[in-house]
């Protein structure tokens, strides 16, 4: 089958087109890497691909309760014993890059770190702190153009560190409206100069991230994920011009040669769909201007993958949940054995119960 065949994401080399999606684990106390996180991720290493949950580029990305960031020198050195952990397996790891924007609370950042976004519009909901449980979202400081300036920054200087961490490449997280996303979405984004306003000016901060990492790292070793359509974390869905903003992008991304698009469809969880007729402009629009491999992820078992692999519709399939509960999660698939369900309740909680205790399957 397609799914297991080895596949080049550009110059490297991946034993197989499953990809383990990022997901977030909660698991960096003091958002560091730690040794928990090195064997979960060791754990999975079957992957063609595996990327990372998201890791903040900024102390001001913290958002969530332990979350691991890649700005200090201890949080990068930290990250080492993943890679290798991983490569000592055989595997490839993509650091997934992911500034939480307003999507936080100041009692989850550091001291001294500031809750940013594009503009001073607050999420409606709580989130958790460890400090004082659920927390009302707070209204984010609205960035400066010397704090956007400085966050570009923050995502370059992050994956240089990610490439000296050990990691094959980075992904910029564009999605599931965390800062690149409220940048994007006129919801979010109310700010009338050079980064917001039309569409053209809302897209300029993922394209000037985007670049600055190119720069830093090469195009060879940075890929993008994209929720178009998406309403997590208070996005607007299917809002005026959508479509032609986000092909817009993909085809502006793909100019700059990036190893891949991540798009994501989380209709399988109760989202709304993604227009199926934008996400095919946008991987066009995409390849053709100079983009190389597609990542499509969302709800896929074995039969829709491979139909999607076989259409070239995508290059690469990727998977999130039943990679929790299943850490020879390809193995199964390959012998078409039963999952193992994840618990749900142990998703975001700190500790190795239902994080590296699923078990594999008993060798034949």
């Amino acid at each position: 089958m397609k799914l297991f065949s080895s596949y080049s994401l550009y110059n490297q080399h991946l034993n197989n087109r499953v990809v383990m999606a990022p997901m977030t684990r909660s698991r960096a106390t003091g958002n560091i890497a730690n040794d928990l996180i090195a064997e979960y991720y060791a754990q999975r290493a079957d992957a063609g691909l595996i990327i990372t949950e998201g890791t903040s580029p900024s102390p001001n990305g913290l958002g969530y309760a332990r979350i691991p960031g890649i700005a200090s020198p201890e949080q990068t050195i930290s990250w080492q014993r993943v890679t290798d952990a991983v490569h000592a397996r055989n595997g490839k790891i993509f650091l997934q890059m992911m500034h939480s924007g307003r999507v936080g609370s100041k009692l989850n950042l550091p001291q001294g770190s500031k809750l940013l976004a594009p503009s001073a519009v607050a999420m409606s909901g709580l989130i958790w702190t460890d400090s004082h449980g659920e927390q009302p979202y707070e209204v984010p400081a609205e960035m400066t153009g010397d704090d956007v300036k400085s966050t570009i920054s923050e995502y370059a200087q992050a994956a240089r560190n990610a490439i000296s961490a050990g990691f094959d490449g980075v992904e910029i997280h564009g999605a599931n409206g965390y800062l690149i996303t409220q940048f994007l979405d006129p919801g979010s984004n109310q700010r009338s100069d050079e980064f917001g306003g039309d569409a053209d000016r809302r897209n300029r901060f993922a394209l000037d991230v985007a670049v600055e990492v190119v720069a830093a790292i090469g195009s060879d070793r940075t890929g993008i994920r994209l929720s178009p359509y998406g309403v997590f974390n208070d996005m607007s869905g299917a809002y005026d011009g959508i479509a032609k903003q986000y092909v817009e992008l993909s085809g502006q991304l793909g100019k700059l040669g990036l190893a891949y698009l991540h798009l994501v469809d989380h209709s399988a969880i109760g989202a709304p769909k993604p227009d199926q007729a934008t996400v095919r402009e946008m991987c066009e629009a995409f390849r053709s201007s100079g983009g190389r491999s597609i990542i499509l992820s969302g709800g896929y078992d074995l039969e829709r993958a491979e139909a999607d692999l076989e259409s070239g519709a995508a290059d690469l399939i990727a998977f999130g949940r039943p990679f929790i509960a299943n850490p020879d999660f390809v193995t199964r698939l390959r012998n078409a054995s039963a999952l193992a369900a994840p618990n749900p309740e142990t998703f975001y909680t700190p500790g190795p119960m239902g994080y590296t205790d699923y078990p594999v399957l008993a060798e034949p």
